[in-house]
């Protein structure tokens, strides 16, 4: 076999293959032998596009020469409150890059701004000050032509909690690693209730408490407003994660953070080797879903990644990771292609029907899963720290396996592994298979793609998701608009939907799971609070969210516009004093100093939320239709005197300059304006949503941006 009989006519495909995974102009089938472990069970499912290693192993496994790993993602050891444990961790994190891992790290146990240390500088700068370090470790320690990719985490109760959500603002800031909260269910509930939060941290070394007061739903729309306005930082819903698995009550066993994509939380140095199978391709040509070949498969899956675990136990990078993998054997196998099923079924995504089928192909691999590594326990042993009565007693456990004879002899003998299932991106995989990634539906039914003629010229033409244009084809369709409504799309699927998607498959995953929501441009900060507050309700570890055309650009324009030419973003913010409270200004400039967006947010006190929404977005409509910002302003200061504006200006004497809120914006932004004008920014505040290879549009699924065209994917 080649791979161009492999992957037909999908040149991008090829490729990818060709670039990421071919080692050393080896054939296609010496490929699939070394893959595979001589494996000829392992080698059919490849062949037949029905299961894919992840990108790791594909590139790696077999290979002798390379101080390489197996391994997508590892975990660091969080680092302690000391500079020695800091650059300890910094220094781990450049040896797990080396050998092609991403990681993972929470900052948790680092001192606040403030706090007294011993030593020269009297108090620290905090643990937010060292983010750009783990970050800058990120962006110098290259793999194989791309950077690593990094997650850092912190606690909801950490008093640095402000400035770590709002690090990145700084679009110089932290430029190399993604960041996620860890929120528990305690604050989600006090978000409901709109009641106090207590920030606290107890510096062992010299006895020093440092605590305060904040409300927590200020907490939760500031997070929200900077996960609407710059994609981050991300929410990880802790005690869902720390409740749901099969340790949940094992004493020894505790989660220490979460891989770069968020899909895999894992302990102290802790990894996970990853595969994903293809649910598309166990749909017959009547629509149906082939269980028996499903469940073959699962069980070929468990046991391939279980060898891949032995072999490559020596190559991890680091000790410490070394002996974790020993200890708990977590493996992470998931799904992919699951757009492409529902299609194939006539089916349409986020329907109560698509429900009730992913209930059911989940629960079949939830359950196969963990049969399997129940053999493999019987046979080669259980994980070594295995409390067969702990796993029994698991939610997990509880929710999935309704034999009580294999309860029962889980109890006898364990599982071969204490972790089993996870839906990881597969952005590059199934861009090499041509299916949609993951859970995520299809982002969209055609894309532009653009070349360049002999003469320099570029020309633009329209490409077909490859399930589109084979339906197309089959069909005699020359319109995709004439496509069945089955056929939707991203921007087709309410965020409820893709919740109750998410939320279904979270039942029979052990692990978590990677999903972006992509919000269109028009979306509010309202529409973040209600994505999230509704992702806790039902149960979800973690989810992204990702609007259209925000300051942190970095996504695909769809349909027929054209890639544009990237351009520079320089985002500022003020924070006024107004007659009834506070009210924050964030206004967005291009290159040429041009005011293009703006938002505006009152405070927790006074004014009128929604007014200051709709004001805002006025202003932004004009500017982007060429108004320019004098003129705009020029409107805004003939709004006159607000009598709550000049009371507090006589009484308090603390306002912002102007005798009303429409005044006092119109002030801000010219100042914003002249400070956009007047300064040089750097070139790191340029954002583009086209690819750095070649030129088509970038698409954000699921953590990571994908180049569709070229297999271009960076994560972070």
């Amino acid at each position: 076999m080649t791979v161009q009989e492999w992957l037909g006519n999908n040149q991008l495909g090829i490729d990818i293959w060709q670039k990421k995974y071919q080692r050393n102009g080896e054939t296609f089938d010496e490929w699939i032998d070394r893959v595979s472990g001589h494996d000829s069970d392992v080698a059919t499912l490849i062949k037949e596009k029905k299961f894919l290693f992840g990108g790791r192993i594909l590139s790696n496994r077999g290979v002798t020469d390379e101080k390489v790993t197996y391994s997508n993602c590892y975990v660091i050891a969080p680092p302690e409150d000391n500079i020695e444990s800091i650059y300890e961790c910094a220094k781990k994190l450049a040896r797990t890059f080396s050998y092609g891992g991403g990681c993972g790290i929470d900052i948790s146990k680092l001192a606040p701004a403030g706090a007294k240390v011993n030593n020269q500088a009297k108090s620290t700068s905090g643990a937010v000050s060292f983010m750009d370090t783990f970050s800058q470790v990120t962006q110098q320690i290259g793999q194989n032509g791309r950077r690593g990719a990094l997650m850092i985490s912190i606690d909801c109760t950490h008093p640095d909690l402000e400035k770590f959500i709002s690090v990145k603002n700084d679009l110089n800031k932290v430029t190399s690693a993604n960041i996620s909260v860890r929120v528990s269910d305690a604050f989600m509930r006090a978000v409901e209730n709109d009641e106090d939060w207590e920030l606290s941290f107890k510096r062992e070394e010299t006895g020093e408490e440092i605590k305060r007061t904040v409300k927590a739903k200020e907490l939760f729309k500031l997070l929200c407003k900077n996960n609407w306005n710059y994609a981050e930082p991300g929410i990880l819903f802790w005690d869902m994660i720390d409740k749901y698995n099969m340790l949940c009550d094992d004493e020894d066993f505790s989660y220490a953070g979460v891989n770069p994509c968020a899909e895999e939380p894992l302990p102290a140095g802790g990894s996970c080797l990853l595969g994903s199978i293809n649910l598309s391709a166990f749909v017959n040509e009547k629509g149906g879903f082939n269980f028996p070949e499903f469940t073959r498969a699962v069980k070929i899956a468990v046991r391939a990644l279980n060898d891949v675990l032995d072999e490559g136990c020596d190559k991890h990078p680091l000790e410490e990771q070394r002996q974790s993998v020993r200890d708990w054997r977590q493996i992470g196998l998931g799904v992919m292609g699951i757009a492409d099923m529902l299609i194939k079924m006539h089916i349409k995504y986020g329907s109560k029907k698509s429900l009730d089928v992913c209930g059911e192909i989940g629960y079949a691999l939830a359950q196969n899963a963990v049969t399997e590594s129940l053999d493999l326990a019987v046979y080669n042993g259980s994980f070594p720290k295995c409390n067969n009565s702990v796993i029994t007693k698991s939610p997990f456990i509880y929710h999935n396996i309704g034999d009580k004879l294999i309860v029962k002899e889980i109890e006898h003998y364990g599982l071969r592994n204490s972790q089993l299932l996870t839906i990881a991106p597969t952005g590059t995989l199934s861009t090499m298979l041509g299916i949609s990634g993951g859970i995520e539906p299809i982002f969209a039914n055609s894309y532009t793609r653009k070349t360049q003629s002999l003469h320099g010229k570029d020309t633009f033409y329209k490409v077909y998701t490859p399930i589109v244009e084979q339906y197309m084809k089959k069909n005699g369709i020359s319109d995709e608009a004439d496509l069945p409504d089955y056929f939707v799309t991203a921007k087709d699927i309410a965020p409820k939907d893709r919740i109750a998607m998410q939320a279904i498959w979270q039942e029979h995953i052990d692990a978590s799971i990677s999903s972006t929501i992509n919000l269109p441009n028009s979306a509010t900060v309202e529409d973040v609070e209600e994505i999230y507050m509704t992702a806790w309700k039902e149960g979800l570890k973690g989810i992204t969210v990702y609007r259209a055309g925000c300051a942190r650009e970095g996504v695909l324009v769809e349909g027929n516009n054209k890639p544009k030419k990237s351009e520079k973003t320089i985002g500022l913010e003020r924070h006024l004093v107004t007659g009834c409270g506070s009210l924050h200004v964030c206004a967005f400039f291009n290159e040429d100093g041009e005011l293009k967006n703006t938002y505006l947010s009152k405070g927790s006190t006074g004014g009128c939320n929604n007014f200051m929404i709709g004001l805002s977005r006025m202003i932004s409509l004009a500017a982007r239709e060429g108004v320019g910002i004098k003129a705009i302003v020029d409107q805004l200061m003939s709004s006159g005197t607000c009598p709550s504006y000049a009371v507090r200006r006589a009484t308090k004497c603390d306002t912002s300059d102007g005798s009303s809120c429409p005044v006092a914006v119109g002030n801000a932004l010219m100042d914003m304006w002249r400070e956009v004008n007047q300064t040089n920014k750097s070139e790191e505040h340029k954002t583009s949503h086209v690819c750095p290879e070649c030129g088509a549009e970038l698409v954000e699924e699921m953590g990571c941006v994908t180049c569709k065209h070229c297999g271009y994917s960076k994560c972070g």
